[in-house]
């Protein structure tokens, strides 16, 4: 099990990442698009997730991932279940989360320090 303090540690390494909190709720973004996002009672995380794998993810791990609110369909966007998490995973998550909405260059110096 993970926690957002877990959520808060990864995302806050990964570079020109900042944390937010609005309308109640942490939010981690690069500029203006927000990557990751907690549910009020920080049980939930949202993040950024390849619309054409989510219904994949969702069938495979019913139990870990699942369709944002009905509005927020459109996006790039999965919610996960944080309670059945490992940290590996976790990490994984927010961090192909922040790989789609940061620049190409960024992105680069951050594999070449991280290989």
């Amino acid at each position: 099990m993970v926690t957002a303090d877990d959520v808060r540690a990864i995302a806050l390494e990964l570079p020109r990442t900042v944390e937010r909190l609005v309308r109640d709720r942490v939010k981690f973004n690069v500029g203006q698009i927000v990557y990751v996002a907690l549910s009020r009672d920080e049980l939930t995380m949202g993040c950024g997730f390849p619309k054409e794998e989510r219904d994949a993810a969702i069938a495979a791990e019913p139990d870990k991932f699942s369709l944002p609110g009905v509005g927020d369909q459109r996006y790039n966007w999965i919610h996960v279940d944080l309670a059945v998490l490992d940290h590996e995973e976790l990490r994984e998550l927010v961090t192909d989360a922040w790989r789609m909405c940061v620049p190409k260059k960024v992105r680069q110096e951050y594999d070449l320090r991280h290989a």
